[in-house]
């Protein structure tokens, strides 16, 4: 392209983060792997509909996403009879979709819910150096 023309690809998403600030490897492959099991939980009090979905992981901060992650995922989950669907009236447009947990959904978030603290424990354990060693010990270990 040559300089000063317009392209004509797509502008890229805007991930709510300042200009270079894209997630980075380490961030990207943490989300990937806890996604499917925040969206479950988010759904563990009652039925949700994707956009409700989206603005509650938005909230969260590391967790926002954009609905090309989402309804695929939403979709696997549906297929893998974790999740159920109804449509229901909207008085603010178009009927919504909305995903409901099934047994087999809450089965699969309580054994994550189980894993999950011992998970966190053993990750920490390498990242948070124990008390009383300082940084001037050498690295001995």
């Amino acid at each position: 392209m040559e300089p000063g023309k317009a392209s004509n690809r797509p502008a890229e998403k805007t991930t709510g983060k300042p200009p270079g600030k894209a997630p980075g490897k380490a961030e990207s492959q943490l989300r990937k792997g806890v996604l499917e099991y925040c969206v479950l939980a988010l759904m563990q009090d009652g039925p949700r509909y994707g956009v409700e979905l989206l603005r509650e992981l938005e909230q969260s901060g590391a967790l926002a996403t954009s609905q090309g992650t989402v309804y695929p995922l939403l979709s696997r989950l549906r297929r893998d009879e974790l999740v159920e669907t109804s449509w229901r009236e909207s008085t603010s447009g178009p009927p919504r979709r909305y995903y409901e947990l099934t047994d087999a959904g809450r089965a699969a978030l309580a054994e994550f819910a189980r894993i999950w603290p011992g998970f966190r424990d053993a990750v920490d354990h390498f990242l948070v150096p124990p008390q009383g060693r300082s940084e001037s010990s050498g690295g001995e270990r």
